[in-house]
């Protein structure tokens, strides 16, 4: 086969197992059967991307522009350098431009027998559902808890703390690194912890909750926001230099909107988690019909995620329904 998609968030290992699997093309494409020094060379390098019969395409901006697509098309006509093989990495193809859609997909139909594409995508858009019906699908699941807080043990965290970052980061291992020197995250999580012994039955009391939690989920989107900042910065040089037509801001825009949106709804899978957490605690202590019910109160909440609901409102139904029955006078 010439052509594959890699489906799922990069922290989820789509990139590494790219450069992995275009490392066992390169190196069954080298020259003699027997030659092992050559192979175990072949991997190493596309490991490290460093190989020069593979080549790792990134959109510059928040989208892959037609000029980005063109130079594939060129990489992917060149003859091998080395081997009998070449693999040309597209990361990010989800973020193609639509006008650059058509071009790429020629070349992804009837590439050189040569050339072998892997691509890289979070999801499948409407946009390159044809680009993506030429490729093998591989779906890249969420990492669990236990391995990310594997790995980060593993890369020297503090135990206590890489437990934690591994419960927020969703499964991204990407995140989970973030988290884990993030010295706020552990204060998040006492909050979203203490809210079952906080709730009262009132509604004044839940809105206080989740306005305290979402004053916590403001702060922790504050590196992201100084990192957008940086790169609008970048934008308006490039505009203020080449003109606004076909700078690219507007995909600029949707890719900062997807990232927020992204990260309050992972500090929101985390923190349903936490309190998940207190009410198993309350089970497994003995049987409580309430903490039963919280359970699924909170998974109720967390499927409705997917659905981009109103934070403030899912939380504040969230909380009344977690708060304890008013005592009867």
């Amino acid at each position: 086969m010439h052509a594959y998609l890699l489906l799922g968030r990069r922290g989820y290992g789509t990139y590494q197992a790219a450069l992995g699997f275009a490392g066992l093309i390169l190196a069954a494409a080298v020259e003699h059967g027997d030659n092992h020094a050559g192979r175990e060379r072949a991997l190493h390098l596309a490991l490290e991307a460093n190989h020069p019969d593979l080549m790792v395409f990134r959109p510059e901006g928040a989208a892959l522009r037609v000029s980005e697509a063109e130079e594939i098309i060129r990489a992917g006509l060149r003859t091998p350098l080395e081997g009998k093989r070449k693999v040309i990495v597209v990361d990010g193809v989800d973020t193609i431009q639509e006008e650059a859609i058509g071009k790429l997909l020629k070349v992804v139909e009837e590439p050189p027998s040569s050339t072998v594409f892997v691509m890289l995508a979070d999801t499948v858009p409407p946009e390159i559902v044809t680009i993506a019906s030429r490729c093998v699908p591989i779906e890249f699941g969420p990492l669990s808890s236990a391995e990310l807080e594997q790995a980060l043990v593993a890369e020297g965290a503090d135990p206590e703390r890489a437990s934690v970052a591994a419960m927020a980061a969703g499964g991204d291992v990407d995140r989970a690194r973030l988290l884990v020197t993030d010295d706020a995250l552990a204060e998040r999580a006492a909050l979203w912890q203490s809210i079952p012994a906080e709730l009262n039955g009132t509604g004044s009391r839940a809105c206080e909750l989740v306005d305290q939690v979402r004053a916590g989920m403001d702060a922790a989107q504050g590196p992201l926001e100084a990192r957008q900042a940086t790169e609008i910065e970048q934008l308006e040089a490039r505009v203020e230099q080449l003109g606004e037509r076909g700078s690219g801001r507007a995909d600029l825009v949707a890719q900062h909107k997807r990232e927020v949106r992204r990260l309050r709804t992972d500090e929101l899978v985390f923190g349903l988690a936490v309190m998940s957490r207190v009410y198993r605690d309350r089970l497994v202590a003995s049987y409580d019909p309430a903490a039963e019910s919280a359970l699924d109160a909170i998974q109720t909440a967390a499927e409705s995620l997917i659905r981009n609901p109103n934070e403030t409102l899912l939380l504040q139904d969230l909380f009344l329904k977690l708060a304890p029955a008013p005592v009867s006078r």
